[in-house]
């Protein structure tokens, strides 16, 4: 039977499965697992983690942010206790998770089909509101209509990430001004007032209407409907290696943080709540978070 893991998708402090519990992870044979502010070189560290692993599996191949690709990994025949470096200079990581392989019908073709029907018809409804908020964004703002950033997809591939522009121009280059306003744990960044939101895209925030684009990464495969949100390159190199997992498969609109509370919800949690995704992906659990979505946008709850 299918675990019911929508029941405490709500429910940041409940731990529904051992192997997802960072701290059971980081003491089941260890008594520490380094963190980048330990250590001089934490890219590295993150690489001899993941790749430093059973001579007889396939090595990792490592991107130029300093994560693994997917399909280099072991899969559920590895030891889930991986070897640190042999100068023994790291503590060793215990990866608490194996990603299932693309299993039946729909994780092999039937999820990418789904996602290029609901990303068309979404497109085609959706583009008189992309039509006038781009107007109203040309109006009111000095600058783009979109906004483009790098995201990493699944195994760590790179790809141009499209929004309606929510901020002033060249906001990313402002960000030093505001980082101690950070209200995010962990290496996320999120600032509920952000000043720098221009007063559409406050709104496009709070409607989720500045993720519409988004059905346009969906159509082209860079993302899919359903599946962790995709990070930034820096948020990626701050990862710890179990995090690291959920890269193994293409990041989606929607997900069990989008429907939880999003924004409310720690980064240890977010993270907990992709590795449960992943693990029971199926066409069953997407309905279910897709339907939940739809409510969960109106309420505008953790939506900034």
């Amino acid at each position: 039977m299918e675990p019911d893991i929508l029941a405490s998708a709500g429910e940041p402090n409940a731990t529904t499965a051992a192997w997802l519990d960072a701290k059971t992870v980081q003491s089941e044979e260890v008594t520490k697992v380094e963190t980048p502010s330990d250590i001089p070189n934490p890219r590295a560290v993150r690489m001899h983690a993941v790749s430093a692993h059973h001579p007889a599996l396939p090595r990792v191949r490592s991107h130029a942010g300093g994560y693994a690709s997917a399909h280099a990994r072991p899969r559920m025949s590895a030891p889930t206790t991986w070897r640190g470096p042999a100068d023994g200079d790291t503590a060793p990581a215990i990866l608490p998770f194996e990603t299932p392989h693309d299993e039946g019908a729909y994780l092999r073709a039937g999820k990418r089909i789904v996602d290029v029907i609901g990303a068309t018809l979404a497109l085609l409804v959706l583009a008189p509101v992309i039509l006038v908020m781009a107007i109203i964004i040309r109006i009111t703002t000095h600058g783009p209509v979109f906004y483009r950033s790098k995201r990493i997809g699944r195994g760590g591939r790179e790809f141009t990430f499209y929004k309606l522009r929510s901020m002033v121009k060249d906001a990313h280059l402002k960000r030093h001004h505001v980082e101690h306003l950070n209200e995010a744990d962990g290496p996320v960044f999120k600032i509920a007032s952000d000043p720098r939101i221009t007063p559409i895209g406050r709104f496009m925030r709070s409607t989720s209407l500045d993720e519409v684009p988004q059905f346009w990464n969906v159509l082209r495969g860079d993302m899919s409907l359903v599946g962790p949100r995709p990070p930034i390159p820096e948020e990626v190199a701050q990862y710890e290696p179990w995090q690291l997992r959920r890269l193994d498969v293409r990041p989606g609109l929607t997900c069990l943080w989008q429907i939880s509370g999003r924004s409310r919800i720690g980064f240890q949690e977010w993270m907990r709540l992709d590795l449960e995704y992943i693990r029971h992906r199926s066409l069953k659990l997407d309905l279910k978070i897709l339907l939940r979505t739809i409510p969960a946008v109106l309420s505008r709850e953790g939506a900034y």
